[in-house]
């Protein structure tokens, strides 16, 4: 896989060796693709004449993923304000607001070939005569009704929602005086080698039955999320989305931060603290799909069905009931890049993972497809190659532009290639999510008895990843938390979560199986399963109940819209044993950096014993799944011979457990292969525990 990390991340350069430049380089990395090679021309051929058509009317990417400083809303020198909205199909467009009183007449624009109004608002004495945070909007006029809709600027930098007045948002023209605009202090973090990720939802970040905001968390959270070891924060529900429930994926202002949390300038703080702390910060980005909301969203803008979005069936996911972007349109490449350029610049965030990648690859959007891996579902009329190459054309300008950024793809397909470098015909990404994983999870806690735990099975969907492409694994993330389903520590204590997880209460049986199990469960996944790590905010304490936002069926309640930080924080409560024990296994990483080393060996899969061993950046990892028995002077193999200590423990006092490994010990290598390892040494392993030496 030398070659991938060799090769350059982009389509303009060679890759590395004597591969053909043509897309097709990727078949050196795997031989499969060998019959595919014409689809793999073709997407790369269709992403170099997008560049080059780029280049030739735009001036390039740099110049043509500034959008947000051509569209929108821009004050001059002199006070003058200009706007400017692509909307083709409409025939004439007003600008109102406050500052014309809403007189739909008061401010004509004009259109040009391309289908661009512009308008110019004169200053005043210097200064704009729109008033900063004041409400303004675009009127419309379209063929066939002729009559008047308004709509919210598409490229508008600032909504807001009075929910006592309207689920509507109003669009407000931000524009701060220059004194009290938010400055950045700390340079970004370098990128990390090891990606352990926090995974967070800024609304739910507080114990209170309420919407918490940027500065709470900034204070509240960041530095129990810097105490943990996570080095990584990938925000969640930031662009601005019509309903809180969506968990932000129906995003209708899509170069908005969410008001519900505060003013802008209060994200920019919370990204700055959190560099300053050397945290590298994620904005979770929604571009497999919009808000379907006419009145505040993008649909309809123009009167037209077909504007940012492809026309009838075509663009709407059935099973999301949202618009789907025509990426094949150069006004909507325009929009899409700038805004991924924009959350950099504006926001200074690091990178992104990119939600809802399967819908974007494929013309069925993933909806009734169950892939079984065969590589005839990756090619062909199934695959949205304007969606590929989308994709492909927003890893090249982002990792252009910003050598040290993270992207991220979120793909139950498996589609080969996400992660491997543009130049040898990949689509660019650094890390895939391992989605399969936590589904094995679950499925085992509601379906199988322990005892019946297939190792073979838990190591294989683990390791069953793409050689080369780097995954990024959990345990559990904001998906399984979500009504309907459990955290992984309420399949396994269930009931007793509200009665036994005090430290003055008996240890039953339940409570014990599930401490011991959510941290077995965490540290393979972590030893294991990938090249990064992704925890879900409060899932690392075994956070109590599901996650269910405010609506009409529960009452519009924040009850369950919550994370209880106070629980960690009652050290007469179980759960800082589990919090305790996520640090230690975050900061173990930090010292050895077993997620940027080599694959694991495996060198024993014990069906019987529910024994798994194995060896990672020099450490050796034992584990014992089974629910009952404990094994003396357990014999396991090792390649590098010498003297062994304990590094981490599950059954140390500190983390909830029994005490029972002494981790003063020390274990000596003997030179008699087993295993097929050179050498032996001999353990303590008891029952539901692992040890890592």
């Amino acid at each position: 896989m030398a070659l991938n990390g060799a090769s350059s991340n982009s389509i303009t350069e060679n890759p590395a060796g004597q591969v053909p430049n043509d897309g097709t380089g990727i078949c050196q990395l795997d031989s499969y693709l060998d019959p595919f090679k014409d689809a793999l021309r073709s997407r790369y051929a269709k992403a170099q004449k997008w560049l080059k058509t780029i280049n030739d009317t735009e001036g390039g990417m740099e110049r043509f993923t500034r959008g947000y400083e051509k569209f929108g809303f821009h004050v001059l020198d002199n006070g003058d304000v200009v706007y400017r909205e692509w909307a083709p199909n409409a025939l004439r467009a007003y600008l109102i607001g406050d500052f014309n009183n809403w007189d739909r007449d008061a401010t004509p624009m004009t259109k040009n070939e391309f289908g661009v109004f512009e308008v110019t608002v004169p200053g005043k004495d210097g200064k704009p005569t729109i008033a900063h945070d004041s409400k303004l909007k675009i009127s419309l006029v379209t063929p066939n009704d002729h009559a008047r809709q308004e709509r919210i600027p598409a490229w508008i930098k600032r909504v807001t929602q009075e929910l006592s007045v309207s689920p509507v948002y109003d669009a407000r023209f931000w524009n701060p005086p220059k004194e009290a605009r938010y400055v950045f202090k700390n340079k970004r973090p370098p990128k990390p080698a090891s990606a352990r990720i926090y995974e967070a939802h800024v609304g739910i970040s507080s114990p209170e039955p309420k919407v918490a905001t940027y500065k709470e968390f900034t204070q509240n959270i960041l530095p129990r999320i810097k105490n943990l070891g996570y080095n990584v924060i990938q925000l969640m529900a930031i662009m601005e989305h019509a309903y809180y429930a969506s968990f932000g994926y129906q995003i209708n202002s899509f170069f908005a931060a969410s008001s519900r949390y505060g003013p802008p300038d209060d994200l920019k703080e919370l990204i700055d603290t959190a560099h300053g702390m050397g945290i590298t910060v994620l904005l979770d980005v929604v571009h497999s799909h919009a808000s379907k909301n006419v009145l505040d969203g993008l649909n309809m803008f123009d009167g037209s069905d077909h504007l940012y979005f492809h026309e009838g069936a075509k663009g709407r996911h059935e099973l999301w009931d949202s618009r789907l972007f025509n990426y094949g349109h150069h006004e909507v490449l325009r929009f899409l890049l700038s805004n991924l350029r924009f959350w950099m610049e504006e926001y200074q965030f690091d990178g992104f993972r990119f939600d809802g990648v399967t819908s974007m690859l494929y013309t069925h959007h993933g909806i009734g497809t169950g892939f079984s891996g065969g590589y005839h579902e990756y090619f062909g009329p199934g695959v949205d190659e304007e969606g590929v190459v989308y994709l492909m054309l927003a890893n090249e300008m982002l990792h252009q532009l910003y050598p040290d950024i993270i992207t991220i793809a979120e793909d139950v397909s498996g589609m080969p290639g996400l992660c491997v470098a543009l130049s040898l015909g990949g689509i660019g990404f650094d890390y895939r999510l391992a989605m399969a994983v936590p589904d094995l999870y679950i499925k085992w806690l509601k379906e199988k008895e322990d005892i019946d735990w297939d190792m073979g099975n838990l190591v294989f969907t683990l390791t069953n990843r793409r050689h080369g492409e780097k995954t990024i694994a959990y345990a559990e993330s904001h998906d399984q938390a979500l009504v309907g389903d459990k955290t992984l520590l309420f399949w396994l204590c269930d009931a007793q979560m509200y009665t036994h997880m005090s430290t003055l209460s008996e240890e039953t049986p339940v409570i014990s199986r599930g401490l011991s199990l959510h941290k077995l469960i965490r540290l393979i996944t972590h030893g294991l399963g990938g090249e990064g790590y992704l925890n879900f905010e409060g899932n690392e304490f075994g956070h109590p109940e599901w996650l269910d936002f405010p609506r009409e069926g529960n009452g519009n309640s924040y009850m369950y819209a919550r994370r209880q930080f106070n629980l960690v924080d009652d050290k007469l409560l179980r759960y800082h044993f589990l919090n305790d024990f996520d640090s230690k296994m975050q900061w173990t990483e930090e010292k050895y950096g077993w997620l940027h080393s080599p694959q694991a060996y495996i060198s024993l899969k014990h069906e019987g014993d529910k024994v798994i061993v194995f060896e990672r950046a020099g450490l050796l990892w034992i584990f014992n799944f089974h629910p009952s028995n404990s094994f003396t002077d357990y014999r396991v193999g090792v390649e590098q011979e010498g003297t062994y200590r304990i590094v981490l423990s599950t059954d140390s006092k500190d983390f909830g457990g029994h005490g029972n490994v002494d981790e003063s010990t020390r274990f000596f290598t003997t030179p008699f292969a087993w295993n097929e390892r050179k050498n032996f040494l001999q353990v303590y392993i008891p029952a539901r525990t692992a040890i890592v030496s």
